[in-house]
């Protein structure tokens, strides 16, 4: 038979092995494969090949080949926890990026304290032994009597269909569940770290029991996952659920409840920073201010289709399937402004109308979800509708865009952002407006405009909203946990809806398409990202406090006071310190608070009329008169939001 590899065709005697295949073609692709791809399937090396194929063969460089490895490690940790907790109950063990985890249901409780230590220490023993990944095809009945003391894997199993044929994978005293593929034996994994313990609801769903979920990583070489636990560590110094707290940016409170986040004043003067360069943006950009209640009636949920796609991430107040009114926290704006557009008779020459508005919005999330500022369930957003002729389509997208990108750049994240384009899925219609004509016309031209701007994106298949596709501009907090950021959605089936029309050059009335986007997106998340990706220190136009003013003495404590005053009346956001304090304990405390410029103000700068300036960076950089620091900071300020 014939294999490709690559560019060539090579002969083997049919029944060769995939391993035996690497080790004729070099000893060094022997150890480094992993898995291997044929006609395009992901495979283990131990598979037998009879027929003409093409083969690709996986090392951990591959995200694929580090997927599987990871997979397997997963198993690994599995079967140490079975060996030093043997009424353990396995759940499922997936990769994950940058890792893996394995959900148990411990009878014997964890050790939380050495638990971890001791499994590690056990995981290496099985490493060390060296035991081969062994795949089995059994029915469904087979691997029922197999798992017949695991109730989780009996739940997955019996969800599959009666002729299923189930895969097991053995190595040494260990069998698992799986699809696999595997690395050829637990002796190619080289370096592992367990890396903490967790609860976690069996299948994601709060109703069901609460399981231990370990998570650990591991690497192809030592040096890579000591580099790796390193940059985990730094990653922990920046997490805003810390030093945001840290920073007194924002707080919890149990009394108040989980995703519940106050902003404390800070984080409050930030949002605010944020919310009026937004809306002083838009403007600019020809948006209208709307204001809009922040609940409804079932009603005006059941016309959007909402109710259908969506109640069940709503906050209800009163009884759905009673027969009073039943009202709604909102969990986003559109209805509302379309209510707005309807109000009166509108003709092609009002549009395209650009409504804007920085919406609180309500989403019952699950606990299991919600993460500092990262996912809350009540949030504040950019939130915008356009509304216009399917000829103002292309120029107002991009134009919505041009904005996100203006955003991104003035906050310093463009580079930190990917761009997926969410599809919708042809396959599971019940998420969606079921109208796949102009689904597939919607998306088309979606991608036509994204590729005439020059986007470069990722295609996500089953990630639309049920009434459109969009352009979700994502990003990855500190840790690698990757949420959007900024959405631009075009809707087709709304307008029809809302019966919302315009009378066209033809006098005809006509249903306008509509943009549903954000130009900074959820102002929370916005904030947690912002405090990550700074450390706290933030630049300089959206510092909360811009500049220090610290008096040397009693005696010049007024005339701080003063220069804060004066700083606050140019429109530089200044506090004065003229505590009974050492100078270097005011210095120290200015340092921790992250505050981009210190003034210092001791007798000598009195009397010759000017203030000693010492950056957050450089340290002190001189003295200079009051006025021309204040020229000097707003012309920093303009060119680090003028792009």
């Amino acid at each position: 038979m014939k294999i490709k590899l690559r560019d060539d065709f090579v002969e083997f005697e049919s029944g060769i092995t995939l391993m035996d295949i690497a080790k004729s073609i070099s000893q060094g692709l022997a150890r480094n494969a992993l898995v291997a791809k044929v006609n395009g399937k992901l495979t283990d090396l131990s598979a037998k090949i009879y027929e003409d194929t093409e083969v690709e063969f996986l090392s951990f460089q591959d995200d694929e080949g580090k997927k599987a490895y990871r997979h397997s490690s997963s198993h690994i940790l599995a079967q140490a926890v079975k060996h030093l907790y043997p009424d353990v109950k396995d759940a499922i063990g997936p990769a994950i990026e940058n890792g893996f985890y394995y959900d148990f249901d411990f009878i014997t409780p964890l050790d939380r304290e050495n638990g971890l230590a001791m499994i590690e220490e056990e995981m290496k023993k099985i490493i060390k032994a060296d035991y081969p990944f062994v795949r089995k095809e059994v029915s469904k009945q087979e691997a029922m009597e197999m798992m017949k003391n695991e109730p989780y894997k009996l739940e997955l199993i019996e969800n599959l269909p009666s002729d299923a044929t189930i895969t097991l994978y053995s190595q040494g005293d260990f069998v698992d569940l799986c699809s696999g593929p595997h690395v050829p034996s637990t002796g190619y994994i080289k370096a592992i770290k367990l890396t903490s313990a967790t609860g976690a609801y069996w299948r994601g769903d709060e109703k069901n029991k609460m399981l231990t979920r370990i998570y650990g990583t591991s690497f192809d070489k030592k040096s890579n996952l000591d580099a790796y636990l390193q940059a985990v560590e730094e990653a922990k110094k920046r997490d805003h659920n810390k030093l945001g707290r840290e920073m007194e940016i924002f707080m919890t409170d149990e009394n108040i409840g989980q995703g519940l986040p106050l902003l404390m004043p800070k984080g409050a003067k930030l949002m605010q920073i944020l919310q009026r360069f937004v809306e002083d943006e838009e403007a600019r950009r020809g948006y209208v201010l709307t204001k809009t209640p922040y609940m409804a009636k079932r009603e005006l949920y059941q016309l959007s289709g909402h109710w259908e796609h969506y109640k069940d991430g709503m906050f209800v107040i009163g009884d759905p399937d009673g027969k009073g009114e039943v009202l709604a926290l909102r969990p986003m704006t559109c209805p509302f402004q379309y209510s707005i557009y309807n109000n009166g008779l509108k003709s092609y020459k009002d549009l395209p109308i650009r409504y804007a508005e920085t919406s609180t919005l309500f989403r019952n999330e699950s606990s299991g979800e919600m993460h500092g500022l990262i996912r809350v369930r009540q949030f504040t957003i950019s939130e915008g509708h356009l509304i216009c002729m399917p000829s103002q389509l292309e120029k107002e997208f991009k134009g919505c865009l041009d904005l996100a990108m203006y955003m991104l750049k003035c906050l310093g994240l463009l580079e930190d952002v990917s761009f997926r384009f969410s599809r919708w899925d042809a396959e599971n219609t019940e998420k969606y407006i079921n109208e796949p004509e102009q689904w597939n016309y919607v998306e088309s031209e979606m991608k036509r405009i994204l590729d005439s701007a020059g986007i470069k994106y990722q295609e996500s298949i089953g990630e639309a909203a049920f009434y459109g596709p969009k352009l979700d501009i994502q990003i990855k907090n500190v840790f690698g946990k990757e949420d959007t950021l900024i959405t631009l959605q075009i809707d087709m089936f709304l307008a029809e809806r809302f019966d919302m029309t315009y009378v066209d050059e033809n006098n005809t009335k006509s249903h306008p398409y509509i943009i549903h986007r954000t130009s900074l997106g959820c102002y929370e998340r916005t904030i947690a990202l912002l405090v990550e990706k700074y450390a706290g220190a933030f630049p300089l136009w959206m510092a909360p406090t811009q500049v220090k003013v610290i008096s040397l003495t009693d005696r010049t404590a007024e005339t701080v006071k003063d220069i804060a005053g004066k700083l606050n009346s140019a429109g530089i956001r200044a506090e004065y310190d003229s505590r009974n304090e050492s100078m270097k304990y005011k210095v120290r405390d200015f340092q921790l608070k992250k505050i981009p410029y210190a003034l210092i103000v001791g007798d000598r700068e009195v009397e010759q009329n000017v203030v000693a300036v010492r950056d957050r960076k450089e340290g002190m950089v001189g003295t200079m008169s009051l006025n021309d620091f204040i020229v000097k900071l707003q012309k920093e300020i303009k060119q680090q939001i003028s792009y």
